[in-house]
């Protein structure tokens, strides 16, 4: 699968705010309460969210280098390149997860000139934690998300 990376557009974002995951995963829809903000968010170029577009350009997800990959309360005093990563939610289970990560560290380490990687994986998200530990990423901390009680594992690899 030849996929490609832009900077997320204006078209690309207003897809993946309507995107609508199923159960446990939900907790990754974005609010229609604040469809401004969140726009206004995924397109500040400080966030470094790009688009991933498969070989006729259709988007098939969308991903993020640097600051947005981070959750209050994780230890992030190692330098690295935070990866943040989602996928269309029709794409979804069909064990295509490794595949579109490996194109995100790869694009992300050689656009970023990255020496180590790291993720940042809600627990209970074990589907993708898998994805990652396939790829070499390593478990290295698990906390709390201060101001939610939601834990989280934190991840690494080197390039």
């Amino acid at each position: 699968m030849k996929l490609t990376f832009k900077t997320l557009q204006k078209d690309h974002a207003l897809a993946i705010l309507k995107w609508r995951y199923t159960y446990p995963y939900d907790c990754y829809n974005f609010d229609a309460n604040t469809v401004l903000e969140d726009l206004c968010y995924l397109l500040d170029p400080k966030n470094a969210f790009h688009a991933i577009l498969n070989p006729l350009g259709q988007l098939e997800g969308y991903c993020s280098f640097g600051a947005d990959g981070q959750v209050l309360g994780g230890n992030y005093g190692v330098e690295a390149l935070d990866l943040g990563m989602a996928i269309r939610p029709d794409l979804t289970g069909q064990r295509h997860g490794e595949q579109y990560a490996k194109a995100v560290m790869k694009y992300g380490a050689a656009r970023y000139g990255a020496q180590f990687l790291r993720v940042t994986v809600a627990q209970f998200n074990k589907r993708g934690q898998r994805v990652w530990e396939k790829l070499g990423f390593e478990q290295i901390e698990e906390f709390t998300k201060i101001g939610s009680g939601e834990k989280f594992v934190i991840m690494t690899r080197a390039v």
